[in-house]
C-alpha cells in the first residue's frame, strides 16, 4: 500500500512565543492545536485521530483526556525530534488504511528553564558511555563534524555557511529568537562549545510547539483553505551497531531513499527543503544522505549561497530554523513540516518565497548524529502535484 495523494495537511499552527516560563505542556499542546484547527476550518469534535510525543503525562492518553477528544487512533511514535515528521507519515497511514479520517499532530516544548531531559528513564547505553564524556547533544555532534572534517576536508567555515543562510531568512521573520545576519567570521569568532563546534554551530534553546491537521482526500476538497499533499513517508533508526559505527552519515540514508521512493520523485525535483538543524553538522550530513550531492562534498554544496532563498540551489529553513527562529522543547521537527507547508501554500515572507514552489521535503533528525538516531523523511507537494 502505498500513502501518496491519500492524505492532506489541511491546518499548520506554530507558536509564536520562544519563551513561555509559566505555561505548561499541555496548555502549550491547546493553543498549538486551536491555531492548526482554526487554519483548517474545522473543530475538536472532527478529529478522529490524535498523534503526540510521550513528554507529557502518558502521551495521547493524557492529551485525548485534556482535550475532551474522542478518537479511534492515537500514536505516541517516540524518535526524539524527528517524531512529528514520522507522526505525519504515520497519520497519513492510518487514514490510507481506514483508521481515522481528520487527525492531529502535535508538539509542545518548554526547555527554557533547563532540565530538558528526561528523568527517571533508563537508557541502557548510559553506564557504557557516559563514563567517556558522552553526556550531551554538543559532543555527540562534534564528534562526527570532527570525523566528516578527517575523512573529507570539511571546514568550519564551510558550516558556518550553514548557519549565516539561516539567518538571512530569519532577518524576516518577526517571531524568531535571533533575527540579525551573521557573516561566516562571526560564526567562527563565536565561542567554541565543543571542537569544532562554535556556539553558532548550535541552535537554539526555545519554549513553544505546533500542530498539523492531517485529513483524507475527500475532507481535504471540502475545506477553504489550501492543502497540501502527502506524497511520501520513510524512516530509519541508526545505531552503534556494536561497535562498528560510522559517523559520516545519518539515518538520511534510508529514510529519505524510501520516502523519495514513495513520492515517485528524486533530489532534484526539490524546489524547498526544511533540514532539521540541531547543529551546521546536521543539515550538511543529511544534505549528502537525501541526495542533494555526493557524500563527502556537502562543504562545497553548501558555498555561494546555495541554501539562501529564493534563488539558492537549494533554499533551506526559510522560517530561520533552529539556528535561529525556535527549536521547541529541544525538538525541531514539527516547525520543519509548518514551514514547508508555508512555502507550498505560498505562504512565507516574500523575500524568501520560493516561486512557484511544488515539491518539498520536511526532514527530522532525532536522537545523536554520532551514536544512535531517528531520522524521518516527509515528500509533500501541492494539491495539483
Amino acid at each position: 500500500m502505498t500513502i501518496r495523494g491519500k492524505a492532506h495537511i489541511v491546518g499548520a499552527y506554530e507558536h509564536p512565543a520562544r519563551r513561555l516560563p509559566d505555561s505548561t505542556l499541555p496548555r502549550i499542546h491547546a493553543e498549538v492545536i486551536t491555531g492548526a484547527l482554526a487554519d483548517a476550518g474545522l473543530m475538536l469534535s472532527d478529529v478522529d485521530g490524535f498523534f503526540c510525543d510521550s513528554t507529557v503525562g502518558f502521551g495521547p492518553i493524557s492529551m485525548v483526556e485534556y482535550l475532551g477528544l474522542h478518537v479511534g487512533y492515537v500514536d505516541s511514535t517516540e524518535i526524539g525530534g524527528s517524531s512529528y515528521v514520522a507522526h505525519v507519515g504515520h497519520a497519513a497511514t492510518a487514514i490510507a488504511e481506514g483508521k481515522c479520517s481528520i487527525a492531529l499532530v502535535s508538539l509542545a516544548g518548554i526547555a527554557t528553564l533547563g532540565g530538558g531531559g528526561r528523568p527517571g528513564r533508563a537508557f541502557p547505553e548510559g553506564p557504557f558511555e557516559n563514563i567517556w564524556g558522552l553526556t550531551g547533544p554538543v559532543s555527540n555532534y562534534a564528534i562526527a563534524a570532527r570525523r566528516h572534517m578527517y575523512e573529507f576536508g570539511t571546514t568550519s567555515a564551510q558550516l558556518a555557511e550553514i548557519k549565516v543562510a539561516a539567518s538571512l531568512h530569519a532577518q524576516h521573520n518577526p517571531n524568531a529568537l535571533l533575527q540579525d545576519p551573521v557573516t561566516v567570521e562571526e560564526v567562527l569568532d563565536s565561542p567554541m562549545i565543543a571542537d569544532p563546534l562554535h556556539r553558532f554551530d548550535c541552535c537554539v534553546v526555545t519554549d513553544g510547539g505546533g500542530a498539523v491537521v492531517v485529513a483524507r482526500s475527500e475532507v481535504a476538497r471540502d475545506l477553504a483553505r489550501p492543502s497540501v499533499k502527502v506524497l511520501g513517508h520513510g524512516e530509519a533508526v541508526k545505531h552503534t551497531d556494536n561497535g562498528r559505527v560510522d559517523l559520516t552519515y545519518s539515518g538520511a540514508v534510508w529514510s529519505g531513499a524510501r520516502a523519495f521512493a514513495e513520492a515517485g520523485i528524486g533530489p532534484a525535483d526539490v524546489d524547498y527543503a526544511s533540514i532539521y538543524d540541531s547543529f551546521t553538522i546536521t543539515v550538511l550530513e543529511c544534505i549528502e544522505d537525501l541526495g542533494f550531492c555526493e557524500k563527502g562534498k556537502g562543504g562545497t554544496f553548501v558555498l555561494d549561497g546555495a541554501l539562501v532563498a529564493p534563488g539558492g540551489r537549494l533554499p533551506f529553513n526559510t522560517d530561520g530554523g533552529g539556528l535561529c527562529n525556535n527549536h521547541p522543547g529541544n525538538r525541531g521537527g514539527m516547525t520543519k513540516i509548518i514551514e514547508a507547508v508555508r512555502q507550498l501554500r505560498g505562504e512565507t515572507h516574500p523575500a524568501v518565497q520560493v516561486p512557484d514552489c511544488a515539491l518539498a521535503i520536511a526532514h527530522g533528525t532525532g536522537g545523536s548524529l554520532s551514536t544512535r538516531m531517528g531520522s524521518a523523511t516527509l515528500v509533500l507537494g501541492r494539491d495539483d502535484a
